[in-house]
């Protein structure tokens, strides 16, 4: 059985393996009921169905269906799906993830173009584009990244795109690749605190991420980035008022805020449950924190409402600009 092994996270062939093979021999840990404020409807709408069939149509990933997300049925009811390019399947390993784990299969060069036709045929006035991570890549991605940014923009003139990005961890001039297709947004996940990089997302590296974001801004200072974090892993109120303030320092504009909800008993343990006053809370403090915009609650997600997110980040930029 061939292996592939990257980062402290081992992946087996994808032609072989079940979803997420290297949880399958981790001790198995209870799945907490979800608690009122958490719990959703099920996706029944023509919109929902449409939406559907254009993702289809289209042969794409979304990030809403393959990480197992809560807010699939609102969102595609009003046509925002989130598309995850570059296949189905990730080289890294997250504990929190629901995203199959293996070997990915080539990039498809015809899906910049079919990413764009879909965009347009939903009618999108704003887009998130997301991936899989491409450890097994040179550039991590980044060329078909800006790829599918340019197709876009040449397909969907009106529409802005919002880019959530891997680390592209010892990808030198990845991130270049990716912000010289200027992205009207730059994203990429913190996820949770550095204390728990190690068993959440071995992966990783906290201060890596941080410069990715930084160096974002660096290279388009006119451009917004953004950031978010996941609570009920563990992590303490002071913990994540440190992570905003190393937000800040790197000039984040943008902060999600949102509540992990275990994918299966194999996953990382759910700690307990945030409640909506607590999330209140928080979105206070990072807005006293200095940032531009703030989404904090039980079912935020990077892309929830992320177009009018971004109508009203502009808004807020605006509004602190000097007059006269």
């Amino acid at each position: 059985m061939d292996l592939y092994i990257w980062a402290m996270a081992i992946v087996i062939d994808r032609t072989a393996a079940p979803r997420h093979p290297e949880k399958a021999h981790r001790p198995d840990t209870p799945v907490l009921r979800k608690p009122e404020w958490i719990r959703v409807k099920a996706p029944v709408s023509r919109e929902y169905a449409e939406t559907k069939a254009i993702v289809r149509e289209h042969g794409l990933h979304t990030v809403c269906e393959e990480a197992g997300c809560p807010n699939i049925g609102e969102c595609w009811t009003h046509r925002h799906a989130t598309m995850m390019i570059m296949g189905d399947t990730c080289t890294r390993a997250c504990a929190f993830c629901n995203v199959k784990t293996g070997l990915p299969a080539p990039l498809d060069p015809g899906e910049p173009m079919n990413v764009a036709r879909a965009v347009a045929k939903l009618g999108l006035k704003h887009v998130v584009i997301t991936s899989v991570d491409r450890d097994d890549l040179p550039d991590g991605g980044a060329e078909h990244f800006a790829q599918v940014i340019r197709a876009i923009r040449e397909v969907s003139p009106g529409t802005t795109v919002e880019v959530l990005t891997p680390d592209f961890l010892r990808k030198d001039g990845a991130l270049d690749v990716v912000m010289d297709a200027r992205p009207d947004v730059f994203n990429h996940n913190l996820e949770t605190v550095p204390r728990l990089y190690l068993t959440v997302r071995p992966g990783a590296r906290y201060f890596a991420s941080l410069q990715l974001l930084a160096r974002a801004k660096e290279i388009v200072p006119t451009g917004f980035t953004k950031s978010g974090l996941m609570v009920g892993l563990g992590e303490s109120r002071e913990e994540i008022m440190q992570v905003m303030d190393d937000l800040r320092a790197a000039n984040v504009d943008f902060l999600t805020i949102g509540q992990y909800l275990q994918p299966t008993k194999k996953h990382a343990a759910l700690m307990r449950f945030w409640t909506p006053e607590e999330f209140k809370g928080l979105e206070s403090i990072a807005r006293a924190k200095g940032f531009r915009m703030v989404s904090a609650s039980p079912l935020t997600r990077s892309s929830y409402h992320a177009d009018a997110d971004f109508a009203q980040m502009q808004i807020n930029r605006a509004a602190s600009l000097p007059t006269g």
